[in-house]
């Protein structure tokens, strides 16, 4: 059976299909619909929905920011900053219907080829729900910051700050 699966742009009207799917995929990682709004608008290069025949099963949320300055989680940027010197993977969530399909590493190299387009020299996020290995076979490596640490903690305990470099 051939699954129908596209990666499409975000947009505001998929807002509330995002809000579903991060309540499910991390209902322990609770954003507002505020944020999600906010990241779409701000950089909607970034932004894509996941479909699986139709139906929506995943979004990433991405933009660029300053390099180990991580947003706060479930806060508002106002703005990207002017000086920003990483390229950011704020949220990357797939139902558990889309896991397997591929879905994921497409999406992740289709970010890795923006941000290096670009310009940005690495890419950078926060690994949660046990999904460091899956950022490591895509390049991204866990760098020790103890500076980050509460904010890490404000995540999971066992959150980390990962960089892909190019």
């Amino acid at each position: 059976m051939n699954i129908a699966m596209h990666w499409r742009a975000l947009t505001t009207l998929d807002l509330p299909a995002v809000e579903a799917i991060a309540a499910i995929v991390h209902p322990t990682f609770p954003e507002d619909t505020a944020v999600f709004a906010e990241r779409q608008r701000l950089y909607p290069e970034g932004t894509r929905l996941l479909e699986l025949d139709g139906k929506p099963s995943g979004y990433i949320l991405s933009h660029p920011w300053r390099f180990a300055q991580l947003p706060a989680l479930n806060a508002l940027l106002g703005v990207l900053p002017a000086d920003a010197d990483t390229y950011y993977l704020h949220d990357l969530a797939l139902l558990p219907s889309a896991r397997g399909t591929g879905a994921a590493a497409m999406i992740v190299g289709d970010m890795l080829r923006h941000a290096r387009a670009a310009g940005f020299a690495n890419v950078s996020l926060v690994a949660v729900n046990g999904s460091l290995p899956f950022w490591y076979k895509h390049g991204f490596r866990a760098e020790a910051r103890p500076e980050l640490a509460d904010k890490l903690n404000s995540y999971e305990h066992a959150a980390r700050f990962m960089v892909r470099r190019f």
